[in-house]
Parts: structure tokens; C-alpha cells; sequence
């Protein structure tokens, strides 16, 4: 069977848990786009890991990690995650990595800055790790692909054809140029190290499915960062839906079983751009203390306000989520005045849908329905009936706007500290 989960949100949701919890279930965990912008943290045995590139499912030795066709890869710091992990004496692991990935080529960073700092005060607010101006080549056809490093003569003439290009918008924002030979080396030294590891990941998964394999497919970022769907210009260069795995992963769209979405007690997100609930005060501060809410890569403070149904139900829609993952519902405890927005209202008028203009989104104002606050600790509870009486009609409320099932709800950033409330697995 194959699983997809997808954050419904800004990012930053919890899936790496929630991916690291199913993956017990599945043989083969596949990243199918972004790039090192985006981390997960999984928590395993007490101990942390900060993961970029990486599957969620590389803790597990049992599994096989696949980074897919739609990610952008920087090979130089995937390099450095494995050996953080083989530090942390993480070293039997399945990987492979996509021939058809992109590759982060160091300009690219060079770049990222540039356009930032050109947009002043439009500024997207990136993590400046290159992504989108990779997004842009591979557009172009101006990339240098994984599998590219595997075949020396060709890789070069690439860098012919294409880094006078690039060095010429180098010089056009003030940036060093790089030169081809020392680019060139730079790039066939990965090649001992890596080369194991690149495959054609598209017929490989193709012929999981045939065989019956338990595959589950994660993306970076979150649904509101849609290139196509999100609060354009402020998202990332690709697709974190369900909708995009197809492509991303070259698997047919019908081979995938049910969608997972993955969704915050609140909101949160980083960088620039609108945010219709963000809380500016001492509640909004207190929840990112709670929820430890720094970026897992940039440890840059998110910004935060209440839970917006609007944003979430949206991503349901779009990407026909099945069942929904709660996230650090433990973190709402104690607080008051607790609130969910509902709807809002844009010049006057009421609505439940997100505006496809910036300039509309920035005047839309917050409706909410204000929530009964719980006092008690409910960190270590293991089942959903011992939840307080005001939790559980909070996430009834969640189920029955969105018309979508909790079928988890993580109450601790430990793997066992995640309720089942629906067995999805069965419903197969």
C-alpha cells in the first residue's frame, strides 16, 4: 500500500514524527520534493535528530530511504547529515538517492543571497540554502542532475554549457565567479563516496508497487507553501501536496492508498508573507516557548498565532486528505483565551476560502470560535478517552469543520507519545 503525508499547514507541522511512527509499518520511506530547507526532528530513544535531505525513515535499519526525482539535492551537505548520523552511531541504513535529482551546485547559495537581498523590502524570506534558483535552473534546463557526477566526460561538458551563464548573472549582483576545473573536481570527488547510492529511484519504486511493497511518501514544507497553491510569492519552489507525488516520485497517480494530513493544535510559519491568526503578544510568545517553535535548520523564531481551519480545510480539499495527525496538542494546555478561526472577513464580507491575492489576504481579519481551555497535563495519557473533556472537544470540533478524521494526536515529542484514535491501517 502507499501512504502519502503531507503537511497542511506552513511547514514545520510534526512530520517528521508522525513519518518516523508509520514507517514501522512500511518498507520504504521516500522524500519526493524539496530540499535541505526543511527539516525534520525525530526524537528516538531520548535522542535527538535533525534531519535535512534525509527520510524520516533512516533511524529504522529495516527500511529502505529514497530521495526521489522532485527534490533539489545539495551533495556536499547530504554528506554531512550521513556522517552526523554515523556520529550519533546511526550507521546501518538503506539509501538512494535519485539519478534524476537536481543537484544545490554552490552558486546557487551565491545566488539565493542575491535575490534577497535585490528584493529589499519584498524579500520571500527564504532559508537562502539555494533551493529556489535550483527550482529555477531545472525549469531552464540549465541543472546539473545527480546522476551526472556518475558520468565524468558528460558532467563537464554540462559545466561548459552552462557555469559562463551562471557566472555572468555571478557578476551581475557582485558575486565571485567559480572556475569550471575546480567546480568540476569539487563535484567528481562525491563520486566514491555516493555513487552506491544513485539509482533510477523511478523504477525502483514503480516496481515496489507492483510487488506489493508498504511505501509512505513524504514532502518538505507544507500546503500553504504550494508553489501553485500557496500564498504566492511567499512559498517555496515546488509542491509539498499530494497531488504532486505522481510526478515527483514518476509513479502513477492510482497506486497511491490514502493521503495523511499533518496538521499543528495551532499555526505557525516562517519567513515573510500573510498570516491571518498570528499572534503579536504574550500568548503568541508563550506557545513558542512551549512548542520549542525554531527552525530545525535556520533556528530562526517562527512566527505564531492560533489554529486557522481556513488554511487547513483548503489543503484537505485540494489534496483529498483521508485522516488527519494533530501535533503538539499538548502544547495548547493552559491556554487562554484558546481560539479557532473559523472564517474571516475580507472588506466586509464573510468567507471560508483563502484569497488567491496577497493584497486580499493581508486585509482579511480573523474570525474565531473561542474553545474551552484544559489544565491538566496531558503529556503522558495513551489513549483518547482519558483525554480532559474540553481536549476532546477541541478535536471533535477540528473533525467536523474539516469533515476529516483525527486518526492521530501527538501529545510529546517522544515516538510513544502519540494517541491512536484511528487505526488506518486496517481501513486499507
Amino acid at each position: 500500500m502507499v501512504f502519502v503525508l503531507e503537511g497542511l499547514q506552513w511547514g514545520d507541522e510534526g512530520k517528521g514524527k508522525i513519518t518516523d511512527y508509520l514507517a514501522s509499518h512500511m518498507d520504504i520511506v521516500c522524500r519526493h520534493q524539496g530540499g535541505n530547507n526543511a527539516g525534520h526532528s525525530l526524537v528516538v530513544n531520548g535522542v535527538r535528530y535533525a534531519l535535512k535531505s534525509l527520510p524520516s525513515g533512516i533511524i529504522n535499519p529495516k527500511i529502505i530511504n529514497v530521495i526521489a526525482n522532485g527534490c533539489v539535492v545539495n551533495l556536499f551537505s547530504l554528506i554531512e547529515e550521513i556522517n552526523t548520523l554515523k556520529e550519533k552511531g546511526i550507521t546501518n541504513f538503506n539509501l538512494y538517492i535519485s539519478s534524476r535529482a537536481h543537484i544545490i551546485m554552490p552558486y546557487h547559495l551565491d545566488l539565493d543571497g542575491a535575490y534577497e537581498e535585490l528584493l529589499k523590502n519584498g524579500k520571500i524570506g527564504t532559508t537562502k540554502k539555494g533551493i529556489g534558483p535550483c527550482y529555477s535552473d531545472r525549469a531552464s534546463r540549465l541543472g546539473i542532475r545527480v546522476g551526472d557526477i556518475l558520468e565524468p566526460e558528460y558532467l563537464k561538458k554540462r559545466l561548459e554549457e552552462i557555469l559562463p551563464i551562471k557566472n555572468l548573472t555571478l557578476r551581475m549582483v557582485n558575486k565571485k565567479e567559480y572556475d569550471l576545473e575546480e567546480l568540476y573536481n569539487k563535484l567528481i570527488s562525491l563520486k566514491p563516496i555516493l555513487e552506491e547510492h544513485i539509482i533510477d529511484t523511478s523504477v525502483f519504486l514503480r516496481k515496489a508497487i507492483k510487488e506489493g511493497k508498504n511505501i509512505l511518501f513524504e514532502g518538505a514544507q507544507g500546503a500553504m507553501l504550494c508553489l501553485d497553491n500557496g500564498t504566492y510569492p511567499y512559498v517555496t519552489s515546488s509542491s509539498p501536496l499530494a497531488n504532486s507525488v505522481s510526478i515527483n516520485a514518476s509513479i502513477p497517480p492510482q497506486s497511491i492508498s490514502k493521503v495523511v494530513g499533518i496538521m499543528k493544535a495551532y499555526t505557525t510559519r516562517v519567513g515573510e508573507g500573510p498570516f491571518v491568526t498570528e499572534l503579536n503578544n504574550e500568548i503568541g510568545d508563550t506557545i513558542r516557548e512551549i512548542g520549542h517553535e525554531y527552525g530545525t535548520v535556520t533556528k530562526r523564531p517562527r512566527r505564531v498565532g492560533y489554529l486557522d481551519l481556513v488554511v487547513v480545510k483548503n489543503a484537505i480539499e485540494i489534496s483529498g486528505t483521508n485522516y488527519l495527525s494533530l501535533m503538539l496538542l499538548d502544547v495548547l494546555t493552559n491556554i487562554s483565551p484558546l481560539k479557532i478561526c473559523t472564517h474571516y472577513e475580507l472588506d466586509g464580507k464573510i468567507i471560508d476560502y483563502i484569497p488567491s491575492t496577497i493584497s486580499e489576504l493581508n486585509r482579511c481579519k480573523p474570525i474565531y470560535k473561542e474553545m474551552k481551555p484544559w489544565k491538566e497535563n496531558i503529556s503522558k495519557i495513551k489513549d483518547y478517552a482519558s483525554l480532559p473533556k474540553e481536549t476532546k472537544e477541541y478535536i471533535s470540533f477540528i473533525e467536523e469543520y474539516c469533515n476529516c478524521k483525527v486518526a492521530f494526536i501527538s501529545v510529546g515529542p517522544d515516538r510513544d507519545a502519540t494517541i491512536i484514535k484511528e487505526d488506518i491501517f486496517n481501513d486499507w
